[in-house]
């Protein structure tokens, strides 16, 4: 999808964003972050038997990488799970062999026109399962990236451990219908869209990527962000921003901007 980018002035610095034939203004001074904090301590949204991150003080002879220890400078190690610790995102490497199948391979572009729904998951013989159905109600336009909330949205999921709680997942539907959709992106609120316990199908996983016999190599699942109430359901710009690392999942943060329709 291409955007045409124009800086224009009105009362504060502005750009015009077009797609699909429509405008739209934002301000990119007005950054809404749908990330988590990775903290030195447990304070951490941790799942899939991941330890929380570890920050270590490097110390080598005399120096000692702490201000507050009587060091020069800070000068720290960090050992975390990008899978498992915060918010993360994956590309279709996490279900291949492909030795080419990693995020700075996959992702090369990083603004996406986005849409924000929110979703009660529906209670199933103790699972909690988000349909086709509810998504399909919701969507108001023709997204590139989709993001999902999930309700109740409670606080505890900046901090909370997953492991063995059965979170709530997607029916392997959405995959496939996400797919035929281009939505290129999913983001969501949970530690994963498969079941936590599905004997190693990843179903929704495949059919979003469309692996193994027509891969969709550029699309991505964002997964552990956290939408803040005051960010309603509705259109946005998404930027999406990861370190350049070879490898199939990355630490991210996504980035919204607050969409203007310019009639």
């Amino acid at each position: 999808m291409k955007y045409f980018l124009k800086k224009i002035q009105i009362t504060m610095q502005l750009f015009e964003l077009q797609h699909q034939n429509k405008k739209y203004s934002f301000n990119p001074n007005l950054p809404l972050d749908i990330s988590l904090i990775l903290q030195n301590n447990d304070q951490n949204p941790t799942c899939y038997y991941a330890e929380n991150p570890v920050f270590e003080t490097i110390k080598a002879d005399n120096f000692v990488g702490s201000v507050a220890q009587g060091g020069s400078c800070n000068y720290q190690k960090i050992t975390l799970t990008p899978h498992g610790n915060g918010t993360h995102t994956e590309c279709y490497g996490h279900i291949s062999a492909d030795k080419n199948a990693t995020i700075p391979n996959c992702l090369d572009t990083f603004l996406f026109f986005a849409e924000l729904i929110s979703v009660i998951p529906t209670k199933i013989n103790g699972d909690e399962i988000i349909f086709w159905e509810q998504i399909e109600s919701k969507i108001t336009s023709s997204p590139e990236a989709l993001i999902l909330r999930t309700l109740p949205n409670l606080s505890e999921k900046k901090t909370k451990n997953y492991n063995q709680t059965n979170p709530p997942f997607l029916d392997e539907k959405i995959g496939t219908k996400l797919a035929e959709k281009n939505v290129a992106h999913l983001l969501l609120d949970l530690p994963s869209v498969d079941k936590e316990q599905d004997e190693g199908k990843l179903l929704c996983h495949h059919n979003f990527w469309q692996y193994p016999n027509n891969i969709r190599k550029n699309a991505t699942i964002t997964e552990l962000i956290f939408v803040p109430d005051f960010i309603t359901d509705d259109v946005y710009l998404l930027n999406l921003q990861v370190p350049s690392i070879q490898i199939d999942a990355v630490p991210s943060k996504p980035i919204l901007y607050a969409l203007k329709n310019m009639l």
